[in-house]
């Protein structure tokens, strides 16, 4: 009330003082001195608090943490949950490849657990930060925050409601950030006009400016953190003390399964689609506040009493760093089946040294390879999305040495491998040992040194043992994959897709067929999540970071090979040699002087494209994990699933046309595309165009260099999902039902840069468009409709300016 009647008191002075110029001949008006807060949102300032969960925290979702959600939030400045909002802003980025030294975490509700301790982090508030014994004064709470500036310079400086954003407008990834302080927010504003908040983007409607700045004029009250829900507190009571067990091989297993879980939305059966959890390591045990304790890696050491709890997830979730993983009855009946049902001692516990932490192959020995295969394919595309999705998958690090679409396939776990037999594992776990070993180092060229010769011995030993096996059939060679235990599991065939330094994982084998394929065993598969994901220190430093990215080089070329063994030695070679070109030749020597690229292991080939033989075979094999044909990239007969609704149909069909656009001119085109088909009287539709580069080498060793040396730009490709795919969206397509396939033949029709401006003029969504952020929330309740419990909310840092 305080405040009110201070605001009253302002404005009577101001109006008699319009009053006095009016009336004061040529003397200069103090009403031209500029206003730092707009008095009218203060009149009608609404007396009970204004939630922050229910009413501001769904603005910030649909408009800002579009942008301010993840790692890569500008200033790190995360709006995702109130904690975020309170941290604030710092000038220092999280992805710099470049660092000397490694950066001191700044992980929200890991690294620091108040405001207070982020004050000494170098965060700096965007809110005003009452001093104890101070009322409560509205103008003063907007005039001190720099978050209520931001958005009030958006509101006096509107951007273009038509055609591009000027070219001062820059929307690289890593532009320049000014990060300003209150104190330097008046000359960042005059240098930055257009810099105001949503930057880039339309401005806020009334009503949401409203909310934030009436909140931060309240005071910005807070509310208490969400408690868990009476059925997952049941859950987790019992979770903690299976995780928490007293004998050696209980703290065995809760280790193995929190070093593989630990970056999951954690998901409990009969809980609300959005109601997630975390797996943590606290210094308390259960019944006491969770104590997080915070560790570059999982694995880190640390020198107490260590218990596994589970906290609830605090605000919003973004699709970019959304992995979940579901906690339930069957699942706790599946790692009894797993991990202690079966015999086996554990003597001793292994050291958290990072030589021993950080290879698995070797900390975790005493649980049988067979059980560790089979707990991880259970939920493969779970831990390949954990290095898809990460911090890794910011810039360069591991993900521009993956093709742009690729299938994935894995080893029975009940085959006879010689990469499953324990006793072959514990020989030759020093082989197995991957740089994150290393954390941050200035040796640049340790795996060109030293870790590549390991692998090198590695294939070596693990060829002798396979090298004796007779020639198999194709069909028996089969009986190697794994089928999803008869069809059952679904994640015995992922298809991944790189969005230039994002990508995405999907199950089945989605898309025309590809260039290149992994097959994955068990070694490969823990090594890459230990090394992209468990080891895997975003703020490391460049050694770490450019260590990393060479050794995945090691693992993709493992996978590639192990698909290589299953056609014959003429074409494998020719395989190898399209394959491994430009920069990416070097690869061509990774196995060392390895024999089994010259010997016969699978006979009975039919055709003269043995890859897509053994592509067919293997969708065969793989039965309904594969999918169902994929009608709109790939069917080519009339076994392939069709949609029985009518409208559906017709976009499918005109969409299965827009696919033969391929070759030099889909390089003009966005990398990832939303498409919204308008249905009058129905459920709209929604499409991903997806951009498949071509590459002579995907493994570039700077981002600097010429990306066009490492291009093929004739074998380009796109895949059309009838879904939405990927996290960042680079642009949004609008088109009505009856229009579609005008939409697709004029697409096709694009030969040049004024056939595609016409193009998008027509049906495309600029970052100008007034119905921008009506079909940007359209996308993304589209995204929940489809996928209510693993969609998130998507990232437009990447939208293009177009």
């Amino acid at each position: 009330m305080q405040g009110f009647k201070l605001v009253y008191k302002y404005t009577q002075l101001l109006f008699v003082a319009i009053l006095l110029s009016a009336c004061g001949g040529s003397e200069q008006s103090i009403a031209t001195d500029p206003v730092t807060v707009e008095y009218e949102m203060l009149y009608d300032l609404p007396k009970e608090n204004i939630s922050f969960n229910k009413e501001v925290l769904p603005v910030l979702e649909n408009r800002c943490i579009a942008c301010h959600g993840c790692y890569d939030a500008p200033c790190q400045l995360k709006l995702s949950s109130i904690d975020g909002v309170l941290r604030g802003s710092n000038k220092n980025k999280v992805y710099d490849g470049a660092r000397i030294l490694a950066a001191d975490p700044t992980r929200l509700f890991v690294d620091a657990m108040s405001t207070e301790e982020w004050r000494t982090k170098k965060f700096s508030p965007v809110l005003y930060e009452k001093k104890a014994g101070e009322n409560n004064n509205p103008v003063r709470n907007l005039e001190q925050s720099v978050m209520y500036q931001m958005l009030r310079l958006k509101q006096l400086n509107p951007q273009a409601r038509t055609g591009l954003l000027a070219a001062e407008f820059d929307l690289g990834l890593d532009r320049q950030q000014s990060c300003p302080k209150l104190a330097e927010f008046n000359d960042y504003a005059n240098k930055h006009a257009n810099g105001g908040m949503p930057f880039a983007m339309p401005n806020l409607s009334r009503e949401e400016y409203k909310t934030i700045v009436q909140w931060i004029a309240q005071g910005s009250p807070v509310e208490a953190d969400l408690l868990p829900s009476s059925s997952a507190q049941k859950q987790i009571k019992q979770w903690e003390i299976f995780l928490n067990g007293k004998s050696n091989k209980q703290k065995l297993v809760a280790r193995y399964i929190y070093e593989h879980i630990f970056h999951a939305k954690l998901h409990f059966e009969n809980t609300e689609d959005r109601e997630f959890y975390r797996l943590v390591r606290s210094a308390t045990p259960g019944g006491e506040k969770v104590d997080v304790i915070s560790s570059r890696r999982p694995y880190d050491e640390y020198k107490g009493s260590l218990y596994y709890r589970i906290v609830r997830h605090q605000g919003s979730i973004v699709a970019k760093q959304h992995m979940v993983y579901e906690l339930s009855k069957q699942r706790m009946q599946r790692f009894e089946e797993l991990f202690f049902d079966i015999d086996y001692e554990v003597a001793q516990l292994p050291a958290y040294t990072p030589a021993i932490a950080s290879n698995p192959i070797k900390a975790f020995a005493d649980i049988p390879a067979k059980s560790r295969y089979k707990f991880l394919l259970d939920d493969a595309k779970f831990y390949i999305e954990g290095y898809i999705k990460g911090p890794v998958c910011r810039g360069q690090v591991a993900l521009n040495v993956i093709e742009d679409q690729f299938w994935i396939a894995f080893f029975n776990p009940d085959a006879e491998i010689i990469s499953l037999n324990d006793d072959f594992l514990k020989k030759n776990a020093d082989l197995l040992a991957i740089p994150a070993e290393l954390g941050d180092t200035f040796n640049l060229l340790s795996v060109d040194l030293h870790y590549k010769d390991l692998f090198r011995d590695y294939v070596l030993q693990r060829e002798q043992g396979n090298i004796s096996h007779k020639t198999a059939s194709v069909s028996e060679a089969m009986t190697h994959l794994w089928n999803g235990d008869k069809g059952s599991n679904k994640n015995a065939a992922l298809t991944i897709f790189r969005h230039k330094d994002d990508a995405s994982v999907n199950y089945g084998w989605l898309g025309d067929y590809p260039d290149t394929a992994w097959i994955l065993d068990y070694p490969l598969l823990e090594r890459i999540h230990y090394l992209l994901v468990a080891g895997f220190d975003v703020y490391g430093n460049v050694g770490h970071q450019l260590n990393t990215r060479l050794y995945m080089d090691l693992l993709r070329t493992e996978g590639e090979s192990y698909f290589l063994a299953f056609v014959p030695v003429k074409t494998r070679q020719e395989l190898r040699d399209s394959w491994y070109q430009g920069i990416r030749k070097s690869n061509k020597t990774d196995p060392g002087n390895a024999r089994w690229l010259d010997v016969e292991f699978v006979t009975g080939y039919k055709t003269d494209n043995p890859q897509r033989e053994l592509y067919q075979n293997i969708a065969s094999h793989l039965g309904s994990a594969v999918g169902d044909g994929d009608f709109i990239n790939r069917c080519d007969n009339d076994v392939c699933k069709r949609s029985k609704a009518k409208n559906v149909l017709r976009a499918d069909i005109a969409m299965k046309k827009a696919t033969k656009m391929d070759g030099e001119i889909i390089q003009f085109l966005p990398d990832v595309t939303f498409v919204r088909v308008l249905v009058e009287g129905k459920d709209d539709l929604a499409y991903t165009m997806i951009y498949n580069k071509a590459y002579k080498s995907v493994s570039n060793f700077l981002q600097q260099e010429n990306v066009a040396d490492g291009r093929d730009y004739e074998f380009d490709t796109q895949t059309i999902l009838p879904w939405l795919e990927g996290a960042y969206p680079n642009f949004f397509y609008v088109v009505k039902i009856d229009e579609v396939e005008d939409f697709v033949e004029q697409y096709n029709a694009i030969s040049n840069r004024i056939d595609y401006e016409i193009f998008v003029g027509r049906f495309g969504i600029r970052r100008t468009n007034e119905d921008f952020w009506l079909h940007a929330d359209w996308f993304n309740q589209q995204y929940r409709r489809e996928q209510p419990l693993r969609a998130g909310i998507f990232d437009l840092n990447r939208y293009q300016n177009r």
